[in-house]
């Protein structure tokens, strides 16, 4: 498609997927009296183990309000990752095959596990991260945090370790779509485990290694099993262009010797 294509493809893909992050945010309007309850349980844990004043403030007078709509949107982005994934997914692929196309449903049916997979580790650091950074409180001070940073706090960790989680499906996309060879992914092997335990150190402010380690390792995992992946795709295509007198996609004709 020519470039303007492109983008009105991807003014309707992204509105889509906005329209079904709202439709989620309406249902998740319903859910925010027992999902904030379990937002709140990491300071309300940490306030009874320390027998202190932690607890969340609501500064301003519309500030309950704007959590309400705040937390329902999060909700929504979750609920509706199904759809936006695949909103994703039919925007970067629109140029394969019938039987590639079909592919989506193993796409939608792997990446929203992955997501939510990544947003439950969040959720299981998060504890943790409310300890360790409380600890700082003096002695006989009160420590009321701020109800929008707070949430700013736990949706930004949770919604970075869904879409960490989420890369190695991207590869996967692109590869599919003849952006990203194998080849490209196996030789940036090293600075994607450098990454992956990079930010791994960042977003788990807790001193011990095992908590960083459970994070970092299967993110390299999903990497390795990526490329897998692309490997074996990208032999299949070289087969196909070899049997049709193309070359191969490392450039190489049939006679010579390929890397593929």
């Amino acid at each position: 498609m020519p470039l303007r294509a492109h983008l009105v493809e991807l003014r309707r893909r992204v509105f889509l997927a906005a329209l079904g992050v709202v439709v989620g945010a309406v249902i998740g309007w319903f859910l925010y009296d027992p999902v904030f309850t379990a937002l709140q349980q990491p300071i309300v844990r940490v306030a009874e183990e320390r027998d202190s004043l932690i607890a969340l403030n609501f500064s301003g007078i519309a500030t309950s309000f704007d959590m309400r709509v705040k937390v329902s949107f999060f909700l929504g982005v979750i609920l509706s990752s199904p759809w936006w994934l695949y909103q994703f997914w039919a925007f970067v692929t629109p140029g394969l095959t019938r039987k590639e196309r079909g592919y989506a449903f193993g796409f939608v049916g792997v990446a929203v596990p992955l997501f939510l997979a990544g947003a439950f580790m969040a959720w299981w650091v998060l504890p943790n991260a409310v300890r360790l950074l409380t600890e700082f409180t003096p002695t006989g001070a009160t420590n009321l945090i701020d109800a929008q940073t707070y949430l700013g706090f736990v949706m930004r960790i949770m919604l970075a370790f869904g879409i960490a989680f989420l890369l190695p499906v991207v590869m996967v996309a692109l590869n599919f779509a003849g952006i990203g060879t194998a080849a490209t992914w196996r030789k940036s092997w090293r600075w994607a485990v450098l990454l992956s335990f990079v930010f791994a150190a960042i977003v788990t402010p807790t001193p011990d290694a095992i908590t960083m380690l459970a994070v970092a390792i299967p993110m390299s995992a999903l990497y390795f099993l990526a490329l897998g992946v692309c490997v074996l795709h990208d032999r299949r295509v070289d087969r196909q262009r070899v049997a049709a007198g193309l070359p191969r996609l490392d450039g190489t004709m049939a006679d010579e010797p390929g890397t593929a």
